[in-house]
């Protein structure tokens, strides 16, 4: 039985990954920013100094609360985006080095965001950064992981694709239009879209943790390369699709048409700079240090995730 604290346990990609692990019968304790409601809830401020004992004692820290990106960009909302990802980060980043038992490993989102908008570039682990909000936030927001690896604690940073989840983000919110036959391609549709299903997110972060993932009711315990990886791992299919592929296959899952396409300008006039970051960039995203390490995805294929996802 491993000792895991999470903080964002009541996001989508947390919930699942709290579910998993407690099935597995491992304790997880979890961060809330509201008073503490049970004996697994310990209460933290993320904008604040951290108490290292609050930290102490765990196996594995996962964190995974941040702001929604998603949403117009006023000047508030980027200063929550980056304040809620880079200053909780550097805080509970410090708080693990300073503490007296200090977790083998340190999980900390991030997001493919990291790369901008690439065109047709392939992109891996080994990639450079782009330029824009977006970068710039998930370079601080690695960056500010950087002292629990410096004092030589296993640091991971998830670069988190398109999570496919009915309960919640993108899909969720592209289900009802689809349904009613009034989705359809964004912008040119040939911006390349990298996403991942929430089974397969959920069984990576288990595995890099060190623990077992369930594969057609046999449990496997991880290889040894994927529990050694450190660093960014993206955590996107080996199938990315451009968006009027990606939006061709959600209409065929919900049995509509996809005949109606968002106009950039529409797109842009409604969402503003994240159309730009965030919709209409392209990002080719490749899971080479999954692929590498022999991590094996239930879900690579799109079509085969959906029929999943919406049976």
């Amino acid at each position: 039985m491993l000792r895991i604290l999470v903080s964002g346990a009541s996001g989508l990609i947390g919930k699942a990954i709290v579910s998993s692990l407690e099935q597995q019968g491992d304790a997880v304790c979890r961060l809330v920013r509201r008073l503490p409601e049970s004996e697994n809830e310990v209460q933290w401020d993320p904008i604040r100094e951290i108490p290292p004992e609050l930290v102490s004692g765990y196996d594995a820290v996962i964190h995974l609360s941040g702001e929604r990106v998603a949403g117009r960009w006023t000047a508030k909302k980027k200063i929550k985006i980056r304040d809620s990802r880079v200053v909780s980060t550097r805080n509970l980043a410090s708080a693990v080095v300073k503490c007296g038992k200090p977790p083998h490993i340190f999980i900390c989102a991030s997001a493919i965001g990291y790369y901008g908008g690439r065109g047709d570039e392939i992109l891996t682990e080994e990639s450079a950064s782009g330029t824009g909000f977006l970068p710039d936030v998930c370079r601080q927001w690695e960056s500010a992981a950087e002292s629990a690896a410096k004092a030589g604690i296993r640091v991971v940073n998830l670069r988190f694709g398109i999570v496919l989840s009915p309960s919640g983000g993108a899909l969720k919110q592209m289900l009802l239009p689809f349904r009613l036959g009034l989705g359809g391609r964004i912008g040119s549709g040939r911006q390349w879209w990298s996403w991942i299903h929430i089974e397969d997110a959920v069984r990576a972060v288990l595995s890099l943790v060190g623990r077992g993932v369930s594969t057609g009711g046999d449990a496997r315990p991880p290889t040894t390369k994927i529990s050694a990886i450190s660093g960014p791992v993206n955590l996107t299919s080996p199938n990315p699709m451009r968006n009027a592929e990606f939006t061709r296959e959600l209409a065929a899952a919900v049995k509509r048409p996809a005949l109606l396409p968002v106009p950039t300008l529409a797109a842009r006039l409604a969402f503003g700079e994240f159309a730009d970051e965030g919709l209409l960039a392209s990002a080719r995203v490749a899971p080479k240090k999954l692929l590498e390490s022999g991590f094996e995805f239930q879900y690579p294929e799109l079509g085969m995730a959906l029929a999943q996802l919406l049976t």
